[in-house]
Formats: C-alpha cells, sequence, structure tokens
C-alpha cells in the first residue's frame, strides 16, 4: 500500500511541476513600475534586468538573459526594467550602475549583480538561487 501512495504522490507531484511550468514565461517579461511587485509576489524566483537604451554593456548582457529566460523556463522568471522609463524601481532599490540584475528569492530581494557578467559565470550565481 506504500508503494502506491508514493506512485500516487509522485504523478501528483509532476502534474503540479507540469502545470507550474506552464504557467512561466518563455522569454523575458517587461517590467515597469507598475508590475514589479506583482511579478516578485507571483514567482518564487525572479531576476529583473535593469538596463537603458544607451548603455554598451547592457547591450552585451542582453542576450545573455534572453537565452537564460529560455533555457531555466520553469524555473526563474527573467524580467527587463528600463531604468529610464522606470525610476522609482530604480530609486526603490539603489541602482546607482548598470546593468544590475536584482534577484528576488520569494519576494524578497535576496542580492544585486552589477555589471556585464559571461553566461557560464550568472547561469552559476542564478543557479544558486533554485
Amino acid at each position: 500500500m506504500d508503494e502506491e501512495l508514493e506512485k500516487i504522490k509522485k504523478k501528483k507531484l509532476e502534474e503540479m511541476k507540469k502545470n507550474m511550468e506552464g504557467d512561466y514565461p518563455k522569454a523575458t517579461v517587461e517590467t515597469t513600475d507598475n508590475n514589479i511587485e506583482m511579478l516578485i509576489a507571483k514567482y518564487p524566483l525572479v531576476i529583473v534586468d535593469c538596463w537603458a537604451e544607451w548603455c554598451g554593456p547592457c547591450k552585451i548582457i542582453g542576450p545573455v538573459v534572453e537565452e537564460l529566460a529560455s533555457e531555466l523556463q520553469g524555473k526563474v522568471v527573467f524580467g527587463k526594467l528600463n531604468v529610464d522609463q522606470n525610476a522609482g524601481t530604480a530609486n526603490k532599490y539603489g541602482i546607482m550602475a548598470i546593468p544590475t540584475l536584482l534577484v528576488f528569492k520569494n519576494g524578497a530581494l535576496a542580492d544585486q549583480m552589477v555589471g556585464a557578467y559571461p553566461k557560464p559565470t550568472l547561469k552559476s550565481k542564478i543557479e544558486a538561487y533554485l
């Protein structure tokens, strides 16, 4: 009977996980002063890429963030926040240099990563929060 119960629990867990993954975006989410709170409350792990159009390093890390959003879909949600258009969020979190990646775990700010990291480094830093 314990084996039967374990099989049922495992099947239910897989179904729940599959249903949750379907709700995760496959790409980065445009993040604004108006929707950031909802985003970080909805998902257990959210990475917000704070950037600006004129920022050279932001253009380097942007495609890396897009790739990671696809690769880590179902585990992490990635947002893109233009600091020039969303000064409220930039001020709230003390963004002084860009690119800055804000790491939110369970609704709270867990880390800030400043600079354009290579993809393997960035991926390993993010996976540490999974």
